[in-house]
């Protein structure tokens, strides 16, 4: 536990420390550039990261749960993500005149092409960050992440100052890739080998084929809006999506990339130990749960002054959009570390049988929205992730024994937390005009309604709070000497 509790904290720091980066230059690049420009490298990224899926090849996860990783195997793996990843390159290359041409945008062709370039140096490093995590090493994937982040913001900065437009944010991504390889070298595990090998591919490809067609299925439901609102609708109202599922994506950001991370060699150890999963992804859901509706309800609460301070007045249609899609994220929240369960269990055609399900529900109900205007693309993104959660209870009672009773009694306190902490938020909506001086408000009354209720409720997250205040007040006792 020990073990899992250092591993959150440095997950954490990282996380956040990205974060802060990522919302520093978003707030900057949406008053530098115009919404038509952000959104043309949307569709663009959006593209590319149904690539980058398939670049990978589930050597990722190959590489953290494998029960016996040697030379053989890691030599395999980056055979299987070089391979992958220069192919893609050229496909991505191919591809970008025919996309250009079909979204009517001409500056797409070279965003596509900038970010192709990414995937000649990532495999190298996408590698040792496996392994890292596999060996726990979280202090040095803060290190090679948050100069990756730091890297791209400068440049991206810089490049749309001189007016180089929706290409500042490719650039920008270019640099971070090649940033972030330079900084991975001297923190390359000592066992991670520099030539690949073709003696375990065999292996590495039937696991992670198995893994990456659940992944890609994903993905692809995750980019369905985007490029069906970028074609149906234009690449404004991409931004404009786009803006708000970024605001969504923030508690992702913070909180479920910095614990997922962990959880899956935590999972993968567990299983291989032969222990039982159950309790560990209850406490897991009770403790994200008591993070998560607190702060989907203050984001719904709040969308239009959040919107304003952070990017301005000319973001105002992005708020009606996250409310109406706070609703499923919040209820997410309680299965988005289900995959890293199914995974870590064996059960990999488990969670690609699940993606295909979910996925194919939320495009069958975006394509019809989108004709209709945002707010309806919203309501069907709703629709697919409210079934994407009921279809994951359902193999999580069928393969874990997680039945819908526990389910219930694990998020029993965090429902009662979430109500405490919604009164500050209430009454500041209801008495104060929207604004700065209501979020500000909001905010202050909302975090120590939070900390009590935790203790109040008696919360499971109460433990893990109390171990991280021993942990600080530990450390400035022994930088006083004490």
């Amino acid at each position: 536990m020990n073990t899992a509790r250092r591993s959150l904290l440095y997950s954490f720091g990282e996380r956040y420390t990205a974060l802060l980066i990522a919302t520093v230059g978003s707030m900057l690049i949406a008053r530098m550039l115009a919404p038509a420009d952000i959104g043309i490298y949307a569709i663009g990224a959006v593209l590319v990261g149904l690539a980058q899926v398939l670049r990978d090849l589930g050597v990722g996860q190959y590489v953290v749960s494998t029960p016996a990783l040697g030379q053989a195997q890691l030599r395999a793996a980056l055979a299987v993500a070089l391979g992958s990843a220069w192919l893609l390159a050229l496909l991505v290359v191919a591809a970008s005149g025919p996309v250009a041409a079909f979204y009517e945008e001409p500056r797409l062709r070279d965003v596509l092409r900038l970010l192709a370039l990414n995937f000649v140096v990532l495999p190298f490093t996408a590698v040792t960050l496996s392994l890292l995590r596999r060996q726990l090493r979280l202090a040095s994937i803060y290190v090679i992440n948050t100069a990756h982040a730091g890297a791209q913001l400068l440049c991206t900065l810089w490049l749309a100052a001189h007016g180089y437009g929706c290409l500042s944010l490719a650039w920008g991504a270019v640099a971070a890739t090649v940033v972030a390889f330079l900084v991975s070298l001297p923190l390359r595990p000592a066992a991670l080998p520099w030539l690949p090998g073709l003696a375990h591919v065999r292996e590495v490809l039937g696991f992670g084929l198995l893994a990456t067609s659940g992944n890609v299925i994903d993905e692809a439901g995750v980019a369905a809006p985007d490029l069906i609102v970028g074609k149906l609708l234009g690449a404004a109202d991409v931004a404009l999506f786009g803006k708000a599922q970024g605001m969504l994506g923030l508690f992702s950001q913070a909180v479920t990339s910095a614990v997922a991370p962990v959880m899956l060699p935590l999972f993968a150890a567990e299983a291989r130990a032969g222990h039982d999963l159950r309790g560990s992804y209850l406490l897991t859901v009770a403790c994200m749960t008591a993070v998560a509706w607190p702060f989907f309800v203050l984001l719904a609460l709040l969308a239009l002054p959040i919107i304003n301070v952070l990017y301005g007045n000319q973001w105002d249609g992005a708020a009606p959009l996250i409310r109406i899609m706070c609703c499923s994220a919040a209820l997410y929240s309680m299965f988005s570390m289900a995959r890293y369960l199914f995974v870590a269990a064996g059960h990999v055609r488990v969670q690609a049988r699940l993606d295909t399900w979910a996925v194919a529900v939320r495009v069958a109900a975006v394509l019809p929205a989108a004709m209709l205007g945002l707010r309806w693309v919203a309501a069907a993104v709703v629709l697919g992730a409210v079934f994407r959660c009921w279809l994951t209870w359902r193999y999580l009672h069928r393969f874990a024994g997680i039945d819908g009773a526990a389910l219930l009694a694990s998020v029993a306190r965090s429902a009662a937390l979430t109500v405490l902490t919604s009164v500050a938020p209430v009454a500041a909506v209801l008495w104060l005009p929207s604004g700065p001086a209501q979020l500000l408000a909001a905010v202050a009354g909302a975090l120590p309604c939070w900390l009590a209720g935790i203790v109040l409720c008696r919360h499971p997250l109460a433990r893990e709070l109390e171990f991280i205040w021993r942990k600080l007040v530990r450390g400035r006792v022994a930088q006083r000497g004490g």
